[in-house]
């Protein structure tokens, strides 16, 4: 069985990044293929306030959206996710949060390999309950649920202090020159960008060596 390693560059307020994800594992299982994720960080609202904002006042400031256009928006969006095995309510996500901490905890999750798992708790922490992946306790509570060490993510998430590492993956995220997220590099070599389909995604794995 091949093995890839693929790094995802993502933000956890993405959209379309939890559906790009599932494209991607559905693609690898198709193919009988398995993966080595890791994940970047990309901060899509990197000046969101530790509150956050309401997304239909993002909207109506970054796009100049009605509620109609919003609305439309999110059922699109909904009945997209959902094809792909993903969860959005909008009942519940009322807000865009501040990313950084959780990225932060991404990084510190890498040295225990439980990024993977981590990313799936924040899909669903994030887009199915519409909780706040800002706030220091919730990103513990899931520390607890992976059974690691919440004192030691505690000072992560607490301390302020400049991770080196974590800048120097965003400073390698800053120099690729994203025109849009996700995007995934395979093998160190190949870079795929957009959320795709499962049936792209298999074309493209299938012609990496």
């Amino acid at each position: 069985m091949k093995t890839l390693k693929i790094e995802m560059i993502h933000d956890i307020v993405c959209s379309w990044c939890p559906l790009g994800y599932s494209h991607m594992i559905n693609a690898l299982q198709r193919l009988n293929i398995t993966a080595d994720f890791h994940f970047l960080p990309y901060e899509l609202n990197p000046d969101l306030s530790e509150t956050g904002e309401a997304i239909d006042r993002f909207f109506e400031r970054r796009h100049q959206w009605d509620q109609s256009q919003l609305l439309n928006y999110q059922e699109n969006l909904t009945a997209v996710a959902s094809a792909a095995g993903v969860t959005i309510d909008f009942t519940k996500r009322t807000h865009y949060y501040n990313s950084a901490k959780a990225h932060q905890l991404m990084h510190w999750a890498e040295s225990y390999n439980r990024q993977q798992e981590l990313n799936e708790l924040l899909i669903d922490t994030n887009f199915k309950h519409g909780l706040d992946i800002g706030n220091p306790l919730i990103l513990l509570d899931l520390v607890e649920q992976l059974g690691l060490d919440s004192s030691k993510a505690k000072q992560v998430l607490y301390s302020g202090a400049v991770d080196k590492q974590l800048l120097l993956k965003k400073q390698r995220v800053q120099e690729l020159a994203l025109q849009s997220i996700p995007a995934f590099i395979v093998n160190e070599g190949t870079l795929i960008s957009g959320s795709n389909s499962v049936n792209y995604f298999e074309q493209v794995l299938r012609s990496i060596e």
